[in-house]
């Protein structure tokens, strides 16, 4: 006997199935397309992707990949060899690192200096004390781990300063380049102008399919399209990623300021409640984490018991703390989201601790 997967009919969870599953994608797809959409060329729907994308983020090209870890290994495997330097340097929660299998080193033999403090944000002064030449410096905007955290802009300009003083070329991830920039307030293209290569995911904040997208001055996209190549990363027929993308770009963007206002009011609840805490407090865009004084087995095992019992799932996985008494989950607001109200989110945090914890 098989144990069956809980329905999932409300989630806070950005990428919850309910909105991914197939019919829901195919249906959306036949809304985008007409009988006169070629499906490849100078006007197919990848086409018109790259170059909406180069457009907004202010750069001479753009250029597909299947996936974000194919895009960013690509961006510093070209600085590197332009550079004839194999290091690079992050946060030490960098994405590279934490869930590719380090495949910066295993695929390019690029290695990874970790810059700064794994719980506060890198500094311009943790990229001055490396004291080694660099390929590249990655800034991820928003730190994801960190509960979405941003450096403030004339940090972010200082950092990008002293990386280039040492000959490194700037690179950004920024798969939620969209919640970032509803802290800067500035311009996507004057965010994405601090940066050589910029970075873009396509399945995330835009709620695409799948794939990412990276931006650069024309002669970087060339060198990078060697490299897609290579990898295997040049894919006929990605139509329909470009068109779930394209879909997303006409209409998140300019939803991300009310997902932003909606994120400060459910962490002001949480936080005037008290039980929980939110990091940070307050947020700094529509993403966050909650932090709960229980053990995270706890908290597991309660959250599957909640989703089994009403249908509502608060998280895909919860994180771990420092303190085994503790641990955290994310929550990224977008339209998802919005069907919760902030009072009904402090009572199913105040229902999720008292599953974890029955004798608080």
């Amino acid at each position: 006997m098989t144990a069956t997967t809980p329905e999932i009919r409300r989630s806070l969870f950005l990428h919850a199935p309910i909105r991914r599953r197939p019919r829901v994608v195919l249906e959306g797809l036949l809304a985008l397309v007409d009988a006169d959409t070629p499906p490849d060329g100078p006007d197919g729907p990848m086409a018109v992707l790259e170059r909406r994308l180069a457009a907004l983020l202010g750069k001479e090209a753009a250029l597909f990949f299947p996936s974000g870890t194919m895009a960013q290994q690509v961006a510093l495997r070209v600085h590197a060899e332009r550079s004839g330097r194999r290091g690079f340097a992050a946060h030490p929660h960098c994405h590279l690192d934490q869930w590719e299998r380090q495949g910066y080193n295993a695929v390019h033999g690029l290695w990874y200096h970790r810059a700064g403090d794994p719980n506060t944000l890198m500094t311009a002064a943790d990229l001055a004390a490396i004291g080694e030449p660099l390929a590249a410096v990655l800034w991820e905007l928003p730190q994801r781990d960190l509960g979405g955290l941003l450096p403030e802009w004339d940090d972010l300009a200082e950092q990008v300063t002293v990386a280039r003083a040492g000959g490194a070329a700037a690179h950004l991830d920024g798969a939620r380049l969209w919640e970032a920039q509803t802290y800067y307030r500035r311009p996507f293209e004057e965010i994405a102008g601090l940066f050589d290569t910029v970075y873009v995911s396509l399945c995330k904040s835009l709620q695409g399919t799948r794939g990412a997208v990276l931006a650069a001055d024309a002669a970087t996209i060339a060198a990078a399209d060697v490299w897609r190549t290579r990898l295997g990363g040049s894919i006929p027929d990605a139509w329909p990623l470009a068109l779930t993308a394209l879909a997303g770009l006409d209409t998140i963007p300019p939803r991300m300021p009310v997902f932003r206002e909606h994120a400060l009011a459910i962490a002001a609840a949480i936080n005037a409640d008290g039980a929980a805490r939110t990091c940070p407090e307050p947020p700094q865009t529509p993403l966050f984490h909650i932090h709960l004084p229980a053990p995270k087995d706890a908290v597991e095992r309660a959250g599957a018991a909640l989703l089994a019992e009403t249908g509502v799932q608060l998280f895909p996985r919860v994180r771990s703390l420092p303190d085994p008494r503790r641990c955290a989950f994310e929550i990224s607001v977008g339209e998802n989201a919005m069907e919760f109200t902030p009072d009904e989110v402090v009572g199913l945090v105040h229902e999720l601790l008292d599953r974890a914890v029955p004798s608080r």
